[in-house]
């Protein structure tokens, strides 16, 4: 498939997310369902500081739950292969000529954009009532890291739902033990240096942890070439994530069509 081709594919598919997502949110309903529902996961957490008298560990846990819902709304690409298989067009996509990666990633890329503004709309939403201190105008370099984390987590969402491509009785199962991992292996609520080394070290290669740091350091007042390397990382790890999503996807697709095990409906 030339270049030309691969653009339009990802233009529809990018057009249908989009038609979905506008089916199941207008502007006031995600206001007030989506947007209070996070405000309200990350006070909890914050909540915790303030019971311990602590306005390090308020700011600390407000960040890490903050940036966590970016990481959040990546992992949801999982679901994508379930609604396809629900709605039986994904035998169809594994039989057209295009790849499916090339079709999933378009059409759940409206989950960055989500997950990015949800996730700095609670950071400074959130930080304002809890008397967080926002240092301007370094705060703003925020906004970019968060799109950062929220593409990397998009890729090891897609990466997953390559994994699961096959399965789809344990997606949701797969969602859940994700997120929860990403929660205690990232450093959003204890430092990294609380886990053993090995555990740290796993933890620089999922999503979320090395811009979690970035952001961090925004607040703590990082050199600037430390924010960049931890953001480069996180971009890394991401980009990572994609190839091998663009892997798995091919691999466990080409085996649906030889052995059409990838039936229609959920």
């Amino acid at each position: 498939m030339n270049a030309a081709a691969t653009v339009n594919v990802m233009r529809h598919a990018f057009h249908a997310g989009l038609a979905d997502y506008r089916a199941i949110f207008t502007w006031r309903s995600w206001l007030a369902g989506w947007f209070v529902r996070v405000l309200f996961q990350v006070s909890f957490f914050a909540l915790i500081g303030e019971r311990l008298g602590d306005d390090e560990k308020t700011s600390y846990l407000l960040v890490g739950n903050a940036m966590l819902v970016a990481g959040l709304l990546g992992i949801f690409s999982l679901n994508l292969t379930s609604a396809e298989r629900w709605a039986g067009t994904l035998p169809l996509l594994v039989a057209s000529p295009s790849s499916p990666i090339l079709v999933f990633s378009a059409r759940g890329a409206y989950l960055v954009v989500d997950g990015a503004l949800s996730a700095i709309a609670a950071l400074f939403v959130a930080g304002a009532i809890f008397g967080i201190d926002l240092p301007w105008p370094r705060v703003l370099a925020v906004v970019p890291v968060t799109f950062v984390i929220a593409l990397a987590s998009y890729g090891f969402g897609t990466f997953l739902a390559g994994v699961v491509f096959r399965f789809r009785s344990i997606n949701s199962l797969v969602v859940v033990t994700t997120y929860v991992a990403l929660m205690a292996a990232c450093g959003v609520n204890v430092p990294l240096s609380y886990y053993p080394e090995p555990l740290e070290l796993l933890s620089r290669f999922l999503p979320l942890t090395n811009g979690l740091l970035a952001i961090r350091g925004v607040f703590d007042g990082a050199p600037a070439a430390e924010i960049l390397g931890d953001a480069a990382l996180e971009a890394a790890v991401g980009i990572g994530w994609m190839a091998a999503a663009l892997l798995s996807f091919n691999r466990l697709a080409s085996r649906g069509r030889r052995d059409g095990s990838l039936d229609y409906g959920a």
